[in-house]
């Protein structure tokens, strides 16, 4: 079936100098045609144009570009228009497009995905492309160009191809015993399948390191009651974000923060103030206070100064993952090299500001352990890892003879097919044929 022609405004809705339509299928030359008469203009290069509607009214004066396929960002025949951004001017624009025979409106993400349906992006370069609209910080940036660029795809590509090499000299093992092939196929694979498992494995075990920098690292600021916590998250962030009091349980739900610190995404939680109550909205506070404790990635403990000892319910959750604060030294100092469930206590004071420097430094510097970005591309969602955990589930099956002495050859080449095609469902790419190909080149058969 021939595919409609689309349109739809391509830069970010309201007033602007200059907006973007964008218009893809069979019918964006006619209809670009229809805009400006004459003959189309020449492909890829900006011309300036008068943009009629059908009974000749004048609507804006703009550049036009003619894309004609398969030279494109969808594959398809697309024009663009950059013309004045008014509303009254897109309206009119819109309306005109509107009349013409064969087009309609796109549906959200519509041009990214012909894109991939016209072999212009795979999957992970669609979902890069998406995630460097919405960046939001330096690093986040760099990600998505990355993913967008191909790294992620490529890794995955490479490593699909190499199981297709193995699946092909497996199934000729099977399919082709009266041709003149190899002896011992399955055994030479076997050492090539388990290093491309401890590959992936490696991929795996990153900490979630991608996936915490597309959606920002979780950090959540507890400790008791009046300890400073607020006043902590409003420092950090520049602003009045919480209410600060020196009423104890003032906070009783989850204030977050989105922070860019050094180029990383932060999410800031404040939380309640831990101690018992009889209240109920102040018990269901620190309830809440000790999930988010729970799921956070990093937390920020506050302690009180002026205070001799740390409340138990602080103290259960100074560990590793826990920057030690102590803050109000304007009122009290801190002991040097003071340490709390052996984690270094940091001396700060929010009033005045002493020791906050440190402070950013120390939580920049743990966020950047935790998800700062490496040589290599890394899995960015969650459906990458679910894929390549049952890749790797699918390679171990193989690797130990599924559970059998003696494997019937054509259950352990399928566990290699279904791994295949477990990271084939991550670009979107999943062809039989190469199979195909791999087989009759290696092997020479039919000949």
């Amino acid at each position: 079936m021939t595919p409609q022609t689309i349109y739809a405004l391509s830069t970010a809705p309201g007033r602007a100098g200059v907006a973007v339509i964008r218009i893809s299928g069979p019918q964006a030359g006619d209809a670009l045609l229809a805009l400006i008469g004459g003959v189309l203009p020449r492909p890829r290069s900006a011309s300036l144009r008068r943009l009629r509607a059908e009974d000749g009214t004048l609507l804006d004066e703009g550049m036009v570009l003619w894309f004609p396929r398969p030279h494109s960002f969808t594959g398809e025949d697309v024009v663009e228009l950059q013309v004045h951004g008014g509303r009254a001017v897109l309206a009119a624009l819109f309306e005109a497009l509107a009349r013409l025979p064969g087009l309609r409106l796109a549906e959200p993400g519509e041009f990214s995905r012909r894109a991939f349906e016209n072999g212009k992006l795979d999957l992970t370069e669609a979902e890069g492309l998406g995630d460097l609209i919405n960046a939001e910080t330096e690093a986040q940036r760099k990600q998505a160009l990355r993913q967008m660029q191909g790294a992620l795809g490529q890794l995955y590509e490479g490593w699909r191809n190499q199981l297709t090499r193995a699946l092909a000299h497996l199934e000729a093992d099977i399919d082709f015993p009266d041709e003149d092939l190899p002896a011992g196929v399955a055994a030479e694979v076997m050492p090539q399948i388990a290093r491309l498992r401890e590959e992936i494995a490696a991929h795996l075990a990153d900490n979630r390191r991608g996936e915490r920098l597309r959606d920002g690292l979780m950090v959540a600021i507890l400790g008791a009651p009046n300890v400073g916590k607020s006043s902590l998250l409003n420092a950090l962030s520049n602003r009045e974000a919480a209410i600060v009091s020196e009423i104890p349980g003032t906070t009783r739900d989850v204030i977050e923060v989105h922070l860019d610190l050094g180029g990383y995404p932060v999410i800031l939680a404040d939380t309640a103030g831990l101690r018992d109550s009889a209240d109920r909205i102040e018990s269901e506070g620190v309830a809440r206070a000790l999930k988010r404790a729970e799921a956070a990635d990093l937390k920020l403990v506050v302690l009180d100064a002026t205070k001799k000892s740390v409340p138990k319910e602080t103290l259960a959750l100074i560990d590793t993952d826990a920057i030690v604060v102590a803050n109000k030294t304007d009122a009290a100092s801190i002991p040097a090299g003071y340490e709390v469930n052996g984690r270094p206590v940091l001396g700060v004071s929010v009033r005045n500001g002493a020791g906050m420097s440190a402070l950013l430094d120390a939580l920049e510097k743990d966020v950047v352990a935790r998800i700062g970005m490496t040589g290599s591309a890394t899995l960015t969602r969650a459906r990458h890892r679910e894929a390549l955990t049952d890749c790797v589930a699918a390679l171990d099956r193989f690797l130990t003879g599924n559970g059998r002495n003696n494997p019937a050859p054509e259950l352990a080449a399928e566990d290699v097919r279904l791994a295949a095609r477990a990271l084939g469902r991550i670009t979107g790419r999943i062809d039989v044929e190469d199979l195909l190909d791999v087989i009759f080149r290696d092997f020479c058969i039919g000949k």
